[in-house]
């Protein structure tokens, strides 16, 4: 154990992303370009619709009238030269934009290879262990005066033990699921045991509500109660398409990155990417609108440097969680184990509170209901906000930070 802090990678003088920045950019370039390319048809009624864009088609072509075809791409041409000029300066503001993350870390109380365990205090608050996912590092948690669930939390007489897993080393290169949770998930809970009491709450974020679960089953009669935020159990729920498309790159992943030993962080980028292609270009245009000096700017760019900070992932986590989760939709199917025995909920019969964003899009809010459905003591929260927003967006404090602390004080 050591109270020592250790720093975190700082923001580079120069930041590089939004990462991967080709990828952004060349989405961006060619919606725009094939926007052109399809005016012809769309003059001649000749441009197919998805059904639903039917109505919306429809009104456009009446609207047009008998407006030349040279007028309109002219007009077409212009807006997409506007927007162009916006996504390249959003994206230049952002990467000279003066703020820095400057929060302290909290003392760590106990490590292992690159897991650490962090303490938020106060010593004498009641104890939640806080698991955040494998990708992105843990300090979204944690990531500004004002927008810190966790500060919030502590203020409240709770006391969160913060697992963060940093980037693997070495050793971690070789950990599976199996090894993350029974292996370094449980010897965190014994630290937090040690110097928190038991039974503790757990309190999981993503993928690791995920994690978060498979620790509470194997270790019920130490897990007080359970909280699980923006967590997904049914893989093909929402975009079937996307889930097996994750299944398929299992085999392609492994053998390109077999000898690095983990899926490097541009990659998984990439594939975030894929759930929303022009999500980059919507939100570095609206970017460039704002006072660069104003607290709205200020969150943004803290949450695209968490973003671009990402990490990471080992591969053979990489292969459970394509092939398994996404492919074989293993979790609902009931045949995702740790350890060898089946990761079934319905086994959980502590109290347990299910938080569902209803914009999320990472992880459908239908995914997250079905893992509400399998707790036999779930309760439902269902804000009206995003997977990232549900933890540092401004509606969070009062939809959410209040309603979780207030759970996990009382269960």
């Amino acid at each position: 154990m050591t109270a020592a802090r250790a720093a975190r990678v700082p923001v580079p003088a120069r930041r590089l992303g939004p990462r991967p920045l080709p990828v952004h950019l060349l989405s961006a370039g060619s919606t725009w370009y094939s926007s052109m390319l399809a005016l012809p048809f769309l003059k001649s009624g000749l441009l197919p619709w998805k059904a639903d864009l039917g109505p919306r088609a429809a009104a456009l072509a009446g609207e047009l009238g008998e407006t030349p075809l040279p007028d309109f791409a002219a007009a077409v041409e212009t807006e997409l030269l506007k927007r162009a000029d916006a996504l390249v300066a959003g994206i230049e503001l952002y990467r000279n934009h003066p703020y820095r993350r400057g929060l302290a870390d909290p003392p760590v109380i106990w490590q292992e290879g690159t897991t650490r365990l962090c303490d938020y205090g106060p010593s004498g608050g009641v104890p939640v262990l806080v698991v955040p996912s494998l990708i992105n590092r843990a300090y979204i948690l944690d990531l500004e005066t004002g927008h810190s669930l966790l500060r919030h939390l502590a203020a409240t007489g709770l006391r969160p033990l913060l697992v963060d897993w940093d980037e693997p080393g070495p050793a971690e290169r070789e950990f599976d699921l199996n090894c993350y949770v029974a292996g370094r998930l449980e010897q965190a809970l014994e630290a937090a045991i040690a110097v928190a009491g038991s039974p503790i709450a757990v309190l999981g974020y993503c993928m690791g509500g995920l994690l978060a679960l498979g620790l509470a089953l194997r270790r019920q009669r130490d897990v007080a109660a359970l909280a699980l935020l923006a967590t997904p159990w049914d893989f093909q729920s929402g975009n079937p398409d996307f889930a097996r498309f994750m299944g398929a790159l299992a085999e392609p992943v492994g053998a390109s990155f077999g000898l690095l030993g983990q899926v490097p962080t541009d990659v998984l980028q990439t594939l975030f990417f894929l759930a929303d292609p022009h999500l980059a270009s919507r939100k570095f245009r609206r970017f460039v609108e704002l006072d660069p000096a104003s607290p709205e700017a200020e969150n943004f760019v803290a949450i695209e440097d968490w973003l671009n900070d990402g990490v990471p992932l080992a591969l053979p986590v990489a292969r459970e969680c394509f092939a398994g989760w996404y492919g074989a939709n293993s979790a609902l199917a009931g045949r995702w184990k740790l350890a060898g025995q089946p990761v079934d909920p319905g086994r959980f019969g502590k109290p347990a509170l299910v938080v569902v964003p209803g914009k999320d899009k990472l992880v459908p809010p239908a995914s997250a209901l079905a893992l509400a459905r399998c707790l036999p003591r779930a309760e439902v929260l269902q804000p009206d906000l995003g997977h990232i927003g549900l933890v540092v967006g401004g509606k969070a404090p009062a939809s959410v930070w209040a309603p979780l602390g207030a759970w996990l004080r009382q269960s």
